[in-house]
């Protein structure tokens, strides 16, 4: 027990590791960013307990909401060990926003939560400058989030991040797949690079095979090779959302986690199985890079990658070639990649020998 003369240290949070000073700089630094992403039903000021959104205020009579949530992996890492902080948070926004497109949602309203063992402002900012810019790209209000400082929780350095985002779409005019007929042509648009999926698969391959990731691409003199894995995830939303209102798409499959074989089919009724041609459109050198690299087989490389395809639509087969006319002239490469099929609930994705560096013709299958 301590002596009346001895001075008892005085605790304070800032000793303990937090640092409510630079959060609350963070707050004030990020307010201009999150005010330019306001739109009608938001006015995206900062600071609340809350946010409120004004469903009429956007236009909608009769909505269903759609909630999502979601994060980047261990796409994080690259950024944190390269400096790459500036595009993350796109990702972050694109990964919410794209899996509430495919079900015929508006993307609203997004919060972000940044949590790490050390608040580095300047870090923080950039991240959320990323999260702002995705937010305007696919025309959500960033109305709050959480910066979560956890001494111990983290090594020095490191951050991760999750992003939620709500939508919303008129009663009846959701998309949950129970318009796929059989003969729906398969549409795909093509993907701005890896995404934010597989990533523990590359980490592994630049570190078992030493990559000089500062360096120029091998397949790309022009080009660092950070700059293609760091790419940001393509956001689909404003290129999509008119032709999800008119009634033209009958389904979305947003090409995440499970690649082709296990996200298309989610979006597909019963007795209704998905076929698709690995030949319809021309593998990217960075996924051929990494196939070659890892002497991936091309059935691994379609569920683990989406193999050069951030979205499939099914549609009409009458629709399907002013669709993609239409969707070329909006900004996206679009191209037929396959068709629905009479069968097994599932995809099946089928290349020549000639196709993502096989020896021989080749098939891979997922049911369910």
């Amino acid at each position: 027990m301590a002596s009346n003369d001895e001075t008892q240290q005085s605790y304070s949070y800032a000793k303990a590791g937090v640092d409510i000073a630079a959060g609350n700089a963070l707050v004030k630094a990020i307010g201009p960013l999150a005010k330019m992403t306001a739109r009608p039903g938001a006015d995206a000021e900062l600071g609340g307990f809350g946010a409120f959104f004004d469903l009429k205020a956007a236009g909608y009579k009769d909505p269903l909401l759609v909630a999502g949530n979601d994060g980047v992996g261990t796409k994080v890492k690259l950024a944190i060990d390269h400096d790459r902080h500036d595009a993350i948070g796109i990702d972050l926004v694109a990964m919410c926003v794209n899996d509430l497109i495919v079900q015929g949602a508006e993307p609203l309203f997004f919060l972000d939560y940044f949590a790490t063992g050390k608040l580095d402002t300047g870090v923080a900012e950039r991240v959320v400058a990323g999260i702002a810019e995705g937010c305007r790209m696919a025309g959500c209000a960033l109305i709050g989030g959480e910066t979560a400082e956890m001494p111990g929780m983290y090594a020095a350095g490191d951050y991760d991040l999750a992003g939620f985002c709500v939508g919303a779409v008129e009663r009846g005019e959701q998309l949950t797949g129970d318009r796929v007929a059989e003969g729906d042509v398969l549409i795909g648009l093509a993907s701005s690079g890896v995404h934010s999926n597989g990533y523990s698969l590359v980490r592994r391959l630049a570190a078992d095979k030493g990559w000089k990731l500062e360096r120029p691409a091998l397949f790309d003199n022009e080009r660092l090779l950070i700059d293609y894995l760091i790419e940001p995830t393509r956001i689909y939303v404003k290129s999509l959302l008119p032709f999800i209102r008119s009634g033209r798409i009958n389904a979305l499959a947003h090409i995440t986690g499970g690649g082709l074989l296990e996200n298309v089919p989610r979006v597909l009724p019963k007795g209704l199985h998905a076929r698709i041609n690995a030949d319809a459109w021309e593998q990217p050198r960075l996924m051929a890079f990494l196939q070659a690299q890892g002497a991936i087989e091309p059935g691994e490389m379609a569920r683990t990658f989406n193999c050069g395809v951030g979205m499939i639509l099914a549609v009409n087969p009458a629709e399907a070639p002013s669709l993609i006319a239409d969707l070329i002239a909006a900004g996206e490469t679009a191209f037929t990649v396959g068709e629905i099929v009479a069968g097994e609930k599932g995809c099946t994705v089928t290349g020549s020998a000639e196709a993502w560096s096989a020896r021989e013709a080749w098939e891979a299958a997922h049911f369910g």
